[in-house]
C-alpha cells in the first residue's frame, strides 16, 4: 500500500501530485531488489503547493521482505531523507530524478536465518573456499582449505556464536566454534572483534587442531563482509551501529543517494 501525507491539503491537483510521486518513487524503488515483499514510500511536503517547483520536506522509504543480488534477504529496510529537490517534469513522465544527491538516515534488519543463509551464496563462497593463505595451508599440509556448514547464532549485546567445519588431508570433517562481537569498522566493514574458540563438545584428539583453525577462521570472516559489496544501484550505505535483538541484527546509519534506480 502507498501512503503520503502534508502538513497543508491545498487543492486536488496537489493530492494527485503526491500521490504521483510516491507511486513512480515506489516503482522505481522496487527495482533495487530482486524481489519485494512491499515497498513503501511516503512524502512530506508542506505546503503541498512545493511539489509544484519540486521541494519535499522528506522522503520515506519503508520495505519488507527485499531480496538483494537474489541471495541476500533484508526483513526490513528503511531510509527517510531530509529536504530534498526533484525534477517535476521526470516525475510526469514516471521516473524520479534528483537536482543533487541527498543523505538520508537509514536502518536494516536481517534474521539469524537470512544471515546463515547468506553464508550460501556464491558472492560469500567465493572468500571461503579454496583459499590459500599460507596461515591456512601451514595447517593443511599444503592444500588449499574451504570451510563449510556455517552456522551463526546471535546473542545478547551484540555477541554471536559461530560453527563451521572442515576438510583436511587424511583427517576429514574438523568443527571450529567461535563466539566473538560483531561490531563496525570504518563505517563499512563488519568485524568479528575479540574472537574465542569454544571448546565444548570438540573432540580431545583434535581439539589443539580446531582452536588453530577457529583462529585462522576468524581472519578469514574478518576480512570478508565489507559494505561495498552490497551497494545497491544509486544507493551507498553506510553503518554507525549495529545490535542484535532476539534473532535480529539490526544496522543503523545512513544511505547516500546518488540516484534512483537506473536514472543517472
Amino acid at each position: 500500500m502507498l501512503s503520503s501525507f502534508t502538513g497543508v491539503r491545498s487543492n486536488t491537483t496537489n493530492d494527485f501530485g503526491e500521490r504521483m510521486i510516491n507511486s513512480v518513487a515506489a516503482q522505481s524503488l522496487r527495482h533495487l531488489f530482486s524481489r519485494s515483499e512491499s515497498v513503501e514510500v511516503t512524502v512530506r511536503c508542506s505546503p503541498a503547493s512545493k511539489l509544484l517547483q519540486g521541494m519535499i520536506d522528506s522522503f520515506r522509504m519503508e520495505g519488507r521482505g527485499l531480496v538483494i543480488r537474489n541471495q541476500f534477504e533484508a526483513a526490513d529496510m528503511m531510509f527517510e531523507t531530509d529536504a530534498v529537490a526533484i525534477d517535476v517534469g521526470a516525475a510526469i513522465g514516471g521516473k524520479i530524478r534528483l537536482r543533487q544527491p541527498t543523505q538520508a538516515i537509514a536502518q536494516v534488519t536481517l534474521t539469524e536465518s537470512a544471515i546463515n543463509q547468506a553464508f550460501k551464496a556464491d558472492l560469500v563462497r567465493q572468500h571461503l573456499e579454496g583459499l590459500t593463505d599460507e596461515f591456512l595451508t601451514n595447517l593443511s599440509g599444503g592444500e588449499p582449505v574451504s570451510f563449510r556448514a556455517i552456522h551463526m547464532t546471535l546473542l545478547p549485546e551484540q555477541q554471536v556464536n559461530i560453527s563451521a567445519r572442515i576438510d583436511l588431508p587424511n583427517r576429514q570433517d574438523v568443527p571450529i566454534q567461535l563466539t566473538a562481537k560483531v561490531t563496525v569498522e570504518k563505517r563499512r566493514r563488519i568485524i568479528f572483534a575479540d574472537p574465542q574458540f569454544i571448546a565444548e563438545g570438540i573432540a580431545e584428539d583434535v581439539k589443539g587442531l580446531s582452536a588453530n583453525l577457529t583462529r585462522s577462521f576468524a581472519v578469514v570472516l574478518n576480512r570478508m563482509v565489507d559494505l561495498e559489496r552490497f551497494n545497491l544501484d544509486g544507493v551507498l550505505l553506510r553503518v554507525n551501529r549495529l545490535e542484535t535483538k532476539g534473532n535480529h541484527l539490526v544496522f543503523s546509519g545512513y544511505a547516500q543517494i546518488d540516484h534512483f534506480p537506473g536514472i543517472v
